[in-house]
């Protein structure tokens, strides 16, 4: 796929008017199929093609990929034949897709999630969504302006388990929460993803397609198809690829959306590789209420980094409650009287007012459940014939995915950076906002 001119998507946006129309007038009754296409069906796209063929009511009529051994298994496994597309603006004139499914690489999501909304198709786009702030804005204004559903790979929002532990937290089950802490543990040292030479890329791969609008470099198999997360290029690093998770369930329990400021550390500390991306970083969130977020990423052994082995632990004033891909614990505040002894019989200074008795403060709890991608799809399909709002809205991932990039530019600029969050820029530090957004390489043209 060649990088799209000016001329040549004024003329795109011409061909799918018609098909913008239909799509958007289409009423669904309970029983309907609803017509889906897929752009980017390798690895993470194999999954949640995976995660809507378990649904009887989605019909998959189109596959799109730039790497054509993706896109051959792709079609097998949908097993209908499905149309078959190495230009993604070619499938968003199907008049016959009512919805497209974007699990392309990170640096892709802005511009085809707004082409598919002006093209009258909802969207279902992976996380992160975006690649910069800037981007996210705009893909939620196409969404609001075009009238299209829309749902972000945040499949954890569709766990009941996880709705069930954000509404406790939520509703004061901890006391107030002023620390929050996230892990993601990954020993890649020495090597980590080594550091091999530019190449020709393999057969069957479209590498100009593949960079789009991300600047001209050759070719190297570190940057390609799965590994392209190690570099900045394309995405964010594991903050924005596993830590987004966290900070987005973190926003759901805190009822938050965005944090006051943020600062971070951190770079290539162990590894000997050619990624860019830290492969040690601590993030520092500040959000209202008073509440200390923190993320941590460590390349080195992963005994020992919680009181609990755990991906978020949630430190209230009442317990704490440690939280796992498959459930969530609550271990209570336990006091007893005579821990702060009185200086006198007379002195209660040192008494912690309700917390006296040798009771827990609050129930013990231990919750488990599945967070499954196909629950996530199903919800997109169901909100696609109802028209609501799916479990995660691309507003509230834009906000969470947001909080992962101003973190990484903390990082960058080595500051303490101040957010507005309803202006979407920093207040302290005019030069970090450049990096709230980029220039796509022409021809392509940057959204915001």
């Amino acid at each position: 796929m060649k990088p799209i001119t000016r001329r040549e998507f004024t003329r795109t946006l011409a061909a799918v008017s018609t098909t913008a129309a239909l799509s958007s007038f289409r009423v669904f009754g309970a029983n309907d199929r609803v017509r889906l296409g897929f752009i980017g069906v390798g690895n993470r796209g194999d999954q949640v093609l995976d995660a809507f063929l378990k649904q009887s009511d989605a019909e998959i009529v189109a596959v799109c990929d730039i790497y054509e051994p993706y896109l051959d298994f792709a079609a097998r496994k949908v097993g209908t034949g499905p149309k078959r597309f190495k230009d993604y603006r070619q499938l968003l004139e199907l008049k016959d897709v009512d919805a497209v499914v974007i699990s392309t690489p990170d640096h892709w999501h802005a511009l085809q999630t707004i082409h598919a909304c002006q093209a009258g198709k909802d969207v279902y786009v992976e996380k992160p969504i975006s690649l910069r702030v800037a981007e996210g804005r705009a893909m939620v204004q196409a969404v609001k302006r075009n009238k299209r559903v829309c749902q972000s790979g945040l499949h954890r929002r569709s766990a009941a388990m996880f709705r069930e532990m954000a509404e406790y937290v939520r509703g004061g089950g901890l006391g107030q929460v002023t620390g929050v802490r996230t892990f993601h543990i990954q020993n890649e040292w020495p090597k980590g993803i080594g550091n091999p030479p530019d190449s020709p890329p393999p057969p069957g791969m479209d590498w100009e397609a593949w960079l789009g609008p991300a600047r001209k470099v050759p070719y190297n198999r570190n940057r390609g198809l799965y590994q392209f997360r190690w570099f900045f290029d394309y995405s964010g690093g594991q903050i924005t690829n596993n830590g987004i998770h966290y900070l987005d369930l973190i926003h759901w329990a805190l009822g938050q959306e965005a944090p006051l400021a943020v600062t971070g550390m951190g770079g290539r500390f162990a590894v000997e590789d050619n990624r860019d991306v830290p492969d040690t970083m601590e993030a520092l969130w500040h959000y209202p209420g008073n509440t200390l977020v923190i993320y941590t990423q460590f390349n080195a052994n992963g005994a020992g980094a919680a009181a609990k082995p755990c991906e978020i632990e949630f430190r209230g004033t009442k317990g704490t409650l440690y939280m796992r891909s498959n459930g969530w614990e609550v271990v209570p505040e336990v006091i007893t009287p005579n821990e702060f002894p009185r200086r006198s019989p007379t002195d209660r200074s040192s008494e912690r007012g309700w917390r006296t008795g040798e009771a827990p403060v609050i129930e013990a709890r231990k919750e488990s459940g599945r967070a499954d991608t196909a629950d996530h799809a199903r919800n997109f399909l169901d909100c696609i014939k109802s028209r609501a709002a799916c479990n995660s809205d691309l507003e509230s991932a834009h906000r969470s995915t947001s909080t992962t990039l101003i973190a990484n530019i903390a990082m960058q600029t080595r500051s303490y950076l101040e957010w507005d969050a309803k202006a979407e820029k920093f207040t302290n530090n005019p030069a970090a906002n450049k990096l709230l957004r980029y220039d796509y390489r022409p021809p392509l043209k940057s959204p915001a």
